[in-house]
């Protein structure tokens, strides 16, 4: 009899799921052998696998004389990400905690990297809506360019498109690949001569007030920018604010490693809810996975334009150009790869610190990206 069951099952597996076990090996793969954010992908694999199992019992399935029965992570999705989108806002919480705005505070012009980088987002939301992508779904796959997963994430949920998970495994994918995506970007717009531009780095302190009343400062300006925002920025800056206040220090050590290594893990497994085979398997997700690329790279080049630009009205203190793409959200990975390149033109470039700034910066615009998208697209059909 449980023969007989077993073969039912292996027959009733389709090309499609089959496709899904691939994809959820790959991810697998890259995250042990490659090492690329192996927190996300690993599990985001595994539960890709999980869900594509014929009558899965992680997903809710109907039986006759049982009923429905309820599965962990069709459960955790609705509860996690569908219902209010906690999970990708509760890892803002860590997130936040983890970084430092002292060198940004420290030289606020990098302010304006982080809101130019953003600009792959909204071309490519227009390259999206001219392939005949709805606004929405053009909206959700332009955010791909945030370079910032979790924001990804809540931003397709909550406009409600049709490719959550292919947007989310873009995502990440991507910005797990930033050290191989951003040198090609950046190369395409600079010279070795604009990589070699040295920038003093003049370490100045940044007083314990200033680092407190910023979060809160920022908050405020967010929300009234673009009150869409509020839960993305506010958390982030929450984050922030435990980090600096100076009595919540134990608090700030759980937000930055067991809150962001436990909501990571979870988010990884639960959004795979959204990577079943007859919603993955399209021809739209190759698309998607395409203008991901095309957002990610077109945000590195719009920071490097946008700084060769304003080098143009700046007499002194030029900026150099790469410092423009690190501000992008993948942090600190887009600051070492800036790091790396800014050397490789020449030994004695040390350009971290300005990265770092410019990086940190991508992480609140980012932010505020999302929630813009979502204040003018939610209400858009």
């Amino acid at each position: 009899m449980s023969l007989n069951f077993l073969w039912v099952n292996l027959l009733a597996i389709t090309p499609q799921q089959i496709v899904m076990y691939v994809v959820g090996a790959v991810l697998i793969w890259l995250a042990i052998e490659k090492g690329f954010e192996p927190a996300l992908l690993m599990p985001m694999g595994f539960g890709a696998i999980l869900v594509n199992l014929p009558l899965s019992g992680v997903m809710n399935q109907f039986s006759e004389g049982v009923g429905e029965t309820h599965g962990i992570i069709q459960w955790l999705f609705e509860v996690g990400i569908e219902a209010s989108e906690a999970m990708p806002i509760l890892l803002f919480i860590g997130i936040g905690a983890m970084i430092d705005f002292g060198p940004l505070l420290s030289n606020p012009k990098l302010f304006l990297c982080g809101a130019a980088a953003q600009g792959g987002i909204f071309l490519t939301i227009m390259i999206a809506a001219a392939l005949g992508f709805d606004l929405k779904d053009a909206a959700s796959i332009g955010i791909i360019g945030a370079a910032d997963g979790p924001t990804s994430i809540l931003v397709s949920q909550t406009l409600g498109s049709n490719y959550i998970g292919a947007i989310a495994v873009a995502a990440y994918s991507y910005m797990a690949l930033v050290p191989i995506i951003q040198p090609f970007a950046i190369k395409l717009v600079t010279t070795k001569k604009d990589r070699a531009m040295r920038m003093p780095y003049r370490a100045q302190g940044v007083s314990k007030r200033l680092r407190i009343m910023f979060p809160i400062v920022v908050s405020v300006i967010a929300g009234l920018v673009a009150p869409s925002s509020v839960a993305l920025v506010g958390f982030l800056m929450f984050g922030n604010l435990i980090r600096e206040c100076g009595v919540l220090s134990s608090l700030s050590q759980t937000a930055q490693n067991e809150l962001a290594n436990l909501i990571t893990l979870l988010l990884g497994i639960t959004i795979a809810a959204s990577m079943k085979a007859d919603q993955f398997v399209r021809w739209e997700t190759l698309m998607i996975m395409g203008l991901g690329l095309v957002a990610f790279i077109l945000d590195s080049m719009v920071g490097v334009i946008f700084v060769k630009i304003l080098n143009i009205f700046t007499p002194k203190n030029k900026i150099n150009p790469m410092v423009g793409a690190a501000g992008i959200s993948a942090f600190p990975m887009s600051s070492r790869v800036i790091e790396k390149m800014g050397q490789e033109a020449d030994s004695q470039n040390h350009l971290l610190m300005h990265a770092v700034a410019a990086n940190v910066s991508g992480q609140i615009a980012s932010v505020v990206a999302g929630g813009v998208v979502l204040q003018y697209f939610a209400n858009m059909g």
